[in-house]
């Protein structure tokens, strides 16, 4: 089955889904982010078949979301890296592990608990405003065309 192109919508949400929608994208993101980045070890934490896991990371190396690695030169061995890009849409993650500690977790509470380095302290994301700082959410915004978005006649 073909996948759906998003990237060529005028809307950031479908540009990045269609970079991460295909479900496996963010566990792997995931797992290159808390350091599980050698293919076998992604395969064998993820329960993943080989040719997708092997589909993905090309998806994600092409678009410049991981990078690959040489770690052994004899023989040649290789592990994925996430690249600047991919390292702040792991910020995209940290909301969505907001959202399913809050719904999803059940009463046994969220399976992973995050320790801010600057304090220390064990925290959850929160959006807040580039400008004034304050929280930001989808019920105290209004939602504007913008320069790329798409004209109609």
């Amino acid at each position: 089955m073909q996948r759906t192109r998003f990237g060529d919508m005028a809307c950031s949400i479908a540009r990045t889904l269609d970079v991460i929608g295909e479900p496996w994208s963010p566990l792997i993101l995931r797992n290159v982010m808390v350091g599980i980045g050698r293919f076998d070890h992604l395969q064998q934490s993820l329960g993943i078949s080989r040719k997708v896991l092997t589909e993905r990371l090309r998806w994600l190396v092409d678009n410049d979301v991981l990078e690959r690695r040489q770690y052994s030169e004899r023989p040649p061995r290789y592990e994925y890296a996430l690249t600047v890009k991919g390292t702040e849409l792991c910020d995209l993650l940290m909301v969505m592990v907001r959202w399913g500690d809050r719904w999803a977790a059940g009463e046994a509470g969220p399976p992973v608990l995050y320790r801010h380095h600057a304090c220390g302290e064990i925290g959850h994301v929160e959006l807040h405003c580039s400008v004034c700082d304050r929280p930001m959410d989808v019920t105290g915004i209004d939602i504007l065309p913008g320069p790329g978005a798409a004209i109609t006649a």
